[in-house]
């Protein structure tokens, strides 16, 4: 029973690492594709929206990395071997992206420097859900060989191919897209509000785009993703709601709504992660020409599992409720010094 509630744990966390971390990534991807003359605002609007929660985004990557390591190790280890590359381009984007963030902010002499930590700020956000989107695929694509006979086949073509890069690209187009419709809410003006409904509408197009490339990449491959999602009743019905949900937040964007959208977008993302992540449960890890590491065969003792278990049951009740204390303590304080402003 407990095994079930550490894999449900480490579902919602990489879930909510790509709901929220990936907003968060999506505003400075927006900076790579908004017009200097716009540019300042939306920064302004993106930043007032990430604000609380920026840092406290990775909890759930920690959370994640951490019920591998303890509850998972086989696959923990497969992954930070085979996937080492990858894994610390990952880690160095969401360094570089941090610390750019507070020195744009927060550096006490306002010089050249400012677009430096901009760029930097933009490129990593881009680059870290790009490498996220590439470790995704490669667990699933059957590239990692069990048995390798050299460097390359075993840590540079077990995650460099076409559909790799393609979900790479796929998840940065997502990402942009939830921090497009996010920002609509936070948008202070009604010119703001109209540049970030353009800017969904763009950003939807993109995803899209990126979404055939990578049934397209899928195809040269040979990765069967077409019968991983629409080879069952789940992963077509998850396809089909999220199709039809476009269609609501089309409509409940032009109406001016701001809370159904952001409902609407996270849902969407969901849906996709289910189309994919129901083929293949248990399974994490798909190897070439050995057997598949899952969530079942590959956990830690029984002993070390129900510790974990109640590890994160017990720590829900204290992270959850300080987790929202932020956001509202956050959003509250942003709310008074706008209405001061005016």
């Amino acid at each position: 029973m407990m095994q079930y509630v550490v894999i449900t744990y480490l579902c919602l966390a990489i879930l909510l690492y790509l709901l929220l971390g990936g907003a968060d990534f999506g505003a400075g991807i927006m900076e790579l594709f908004t017009r200097s003359k716009n540019r300042n605002a939306a920064r302004q609007t993106m930043s007032h929206a990430i604000g609380p929660i920026w840092e406290a985004n990775h909890m759930w990557l920690i959370i994640a990395v951490v019920i591998l390591f303890v509850g998972f190790p086989r696959i923990y280890s497969v992954m930070s071997v085979y996937l080492h590359i990858p894994l610390l381009i990952m880690l160095m984007g969401i360094i570089a992206r941090g610390t750019a963030f507070v020195f744009r902010h927060y550096d006490a002499v306002k010089d050249r420097m400012q677009q430096l930590y901009n760029r930097i700020f933009a490129l990593s956000s881009a680059i870290t859900p790009f490498f996220l989107g590439v470790i995704a695929a490669s667990v699933l694509a059957g590239h990692i060989e069990s048995a390798p006979s050299d460097f390359l086949s075993a840590y540079v073509f077990s995650w460099l191919h076409w559909f790799a890069v393609a979900v790479g690209v796929f998840t940065v187009a997502l990402c942009g897209y939830l921090a497009s419709v996010y920002s609509i809410g936070e948008a202070q003006t009604e010119a703001d509000k109209r540049y970030f409904i353009r800017k969904t509408r763009t950003m939807t197009a993109i995803a899209f785009a990126a979404g055939g490339l990578v049934f397209l990449a899928a195809y040269v491959d040979g990765v069967p993703l077409w019968q991983w999602i629409f080879g069952n009743a789940v992963g077509s019905t998850a396809v089909a709601l999220a199709t039809v949900s476009l269609g609501v937040l089309a409509y409940a964007v032009g109406r001016g709504w701001t809370v159904l959208p952001r409902l609407l977008a996270g849902f969407q993302v969901t849906m996709i992660l289910l189309a994919i992540g129901y083929w293949h449960f248990p399974d994490f890890i798909v190897v070439r020409n050995g057997a598949n590491l899952s969530l079942l065969n590959s956990q830690a003792p029984l002993a070390t599992i129900t510790a974990l278990g109640w590890a994160l049951l017990l720590g829900s009740v204290f992270i959850l409720p300080a987790l929202y204390y932020l956001y509202y303590s956050f959003q509250r304080e942003a709310e008074e010094v706008a209405e001061a402003a005016h």
